[in-house]
């Protein structure tokens, strides 16, 4: 988690990320020079690039059509992750073997600005959370504390900050607890151990979101990726009874539930860089209609069937979704589909912004 070095482009040596990271660097070594048109080979592995992004900042997420999806809205502000997942699809996806971080966010609040000035009836739910971590790099940028106070200005916006790691610092600067939705990963509490290294444990996760419940702010857990191991069933109630021993249910705005899952070549890449994994290859694997590999379904709807019940006798109810199954998965595990839901985009927006349903 800790980088070699830390490479600042000239182009946004002056921006608020680039002076919080210098300000926070300690002795992290940090170089200024001109970075933005390198050839991806030539990044370093374990070194973090401050840059000016030229696309997007504001975006869909890459779901599929084949499967229900939540709508969820990115603000794109770097690509990958300095915790060190074996599962993490982060990790194939992207070629270059550092981390990126987009520092001209004058840039960004322009983008976001126009967006959602121009939508003052539309209701947004962000995060930063899909392409890195949301908070693992806020020790150095404070990027999502300038996001939240940046956001106060929009009441149509909700932010969700989703991590394995803890870092509150950002809260000082929220001026309402209800335009933010503090994330975290969870999983059997073997899968941290051996297979999330860098990251948080589950109790300081959960120490985290209690902290936050606490102060006014309701949360979000994801289950994602739930693996399929033996002995599975132990781990993850263990982990379902913890949560409970931290939260009280209507502290949780949703909860999602996805089954491992990843392109074949995200296979081979965990395959060949974490040849210790322990958990990972268990199960019978088939591709889906999106080409992705994932459990075969009797025992990805096993595990739903197994999460519901426990998660219901607990006390949740609608905060109980899935990320990208289908109808069928859904009808059958849950009882309904998004459809029912008024649509499951829909459903979330309500959830973030409030709604009992």
């Amino acid at each position: 988690m800790y980088p070699k070095g830390i490479f600042i482009d000239n182009s946004v040596r002056n921006s608020e990320i680039s002076i919080s990271v210098v300000k926070n660097a300690g002795n992290i070594p940090i170089h200024y020079g001109n970075f933005h048109g390198l050839k991806e080979q030539d990044f370093k592995r374990g070194y973090i690039y401050l840059l000016s992004y030229k696309g997007s900042f504001f975006r869909n997420c890459p779901g599929t059509n084949f499967y229900n999806c939540c709508g969820y809205k990115i603000i794109h502000i770097g690509e990958s992750c300095p915790l060190n997942c074996s599962y993490c699809i982060l990790k194939a996806y992207f070629s270059h073997n550092c981390i990126k971080v987009w520092a001209n966010i004058q840039d960004l609040y322009l983008e976001l600005d126009r967006i959602f000035s121009n939508n003052r009836h539309k209701l947004f739910r962000c995060g930063t959370g899909e392409f890195t971590d949301s908070l693992a790099l806020e020790y150095l940028t404070n990027y999502s504390s300038f996001l939240v106070r940046f956001l106060s200005n929009y009441p149509n916006v909700i932010l969700e900050l989703k991590s394995k790691v803890v870092d509150l610092s950002w809260i000082d600067d929220v001026k309402d607890p209800k335009k933010v939705l503090p994330a975290w990963s969870m999983n059997s509490g073997d899968i941290p151990i051996t297979e999330e290294k860098g990251t948080a444990t589950l109790e300081q996760r959960l120490m985290g979101a209690r902290e936050c419940a606490r102060l006014g702010f309701r949360v979000c857990l994801h289950f994602d990726p739930i693996i399929y191991y033996p002995g599975w069933e132990k781990g993850y109630l263990r982990t379902i009874e913890m949560i409970f021993d931290y939260l009280r249910p209507e502290d949780i705005a949703y909860l999602s539930l996805g089954s491992f899952r990843g392109m074949p070549e995200l296979f081979d890449f965990i395959e060949e860089n974490w040849p210790e994994t322990r958990y990972i290859f268990y199960g019978e694997y088939v591709k889906g209609i999106d080409g992705k590999l994932r459990l075969f379904r009797p025992i990805r709807t096993r595990q739903f069937r197994f999460m519901v019940e426990n998660l219901r006798r607990f006390g949740l109810k609608y905060q109980i979704y899935y990320c990208m199954e289908s109808n069928e998965v859904w009808k059958s595990t849950l009882g309904y589909t998004p459809k029912e839901l008024g649509g499951l985009s829909n459903h979330l927006l309500k959830r973030a912004f409030g709604s009992s349903l």
